[in-house]
């Protein structure tokens, strides 16, 4: 393996996932599928206590939890990538958490990355860290990020300085490729993606609003007018929280 010495050399890199109740499995688990690719890195599945977190309470049980490697106050001083998933209604919930808030701005100050992916990028924002930054999030509430003191922009990712979004879901995969890109070279990305057998070819061609016919269309944005309108009022009150400053 000498040979491919440029590839896998180079420092460790450390990096840190948010877990909690209510997030999307895959939201993590397509980004946690391309960091264990890397090698020489050190991953972290964060979350205030050990407990497994699964969805919210009330709530039916969560066909697989995720259980934390390392609580808050355990996390490394230093992180090269901060990683916040989406999913709701927990991103509500983490939106109005002043531990979680807490702790993502104390980390985002100081780490080499800060990213999220779908709905998590509304989280950076209550958290401050996206204020100013371009930044996208999950179609139907991309837009909520103004509100956060973010530029809503579109794309599947989206980078602006050491701030990295990506969109809903799926986007995840395609958001881990282009920060392994950054964090290692377009070569060991590829290689990551040939290793993952990455070669999407979905059945339908529907996967943005743009795409999808309008029935398809019309039919999630009329299910989601209530998620849509509790993310706007929870990213108000968290703009007001930021304006107010420390209590």
């Amino acid at each position: 393996m000498d040979r491919y010495a440029p590839l896998i050399g180079g420092p460790k890199i450390t990096i840190g996932m948010l877990v909690y109740p209510g997030m999307f499995l895959q939201d993590l688990v397509g980004p946690l599928t391309v960091f264990e690719s890397l090698m020489n890195k050190e991953i972290h599945l964060l979350w205030k206590d050990l407990e497994p977190v699964g969805n919210e309470s009330p709530g039916p049980a969560a066909l697989i939890p995720v259980k934390p490697t390392t609580t808050f106050a355990q996390c490394p001083e230093q992180l090269d990538v901060l990683f916040v998933p989406g999913g709701v209604p927990g991103t509500f919930t983490m939106m109005e958490d002043p531990e979680v808030l807490a702790f993502l701005k104390a980390k985002g100050e100081t780490a080499r990355y800060v990213t999220s992916v779908c709905t998590g990028s509304l989280i950076l924002g209550a958290a401050g860290l996206l204020k100013g930054y371009k930044a996208t999030s999950y179609w139907d509430t991309r837009d909520v990020l103004k509100e956060l003191g973010a530029i809503p922009t579109r794309g599947r990712i989206v980078v602006d300085r050491n701030r990295i979004t990506g969109g809903g879901v799926t986007a995840g995969i395609d958001f881990g490729l282009k920060l392994v890109a950054l964090l290692k070279s377009r070569v060991y990305a590829e290689a990551v993606q040939l290793y993952l057998e990455y070669d999407p070819q979905p059945p339908f061609n529907a996967g943005s609003p743009e795409k999808a016919q309008p029935l398809a269309r019309q039919f999630l944005k009329d299910m989601f007018a209530g998620m849509r309108a509790n993310a706007l009022a929870t990213a108000k009150r968290a703009t007001q929280r930021l304006l107010s400053g420390p209590t």
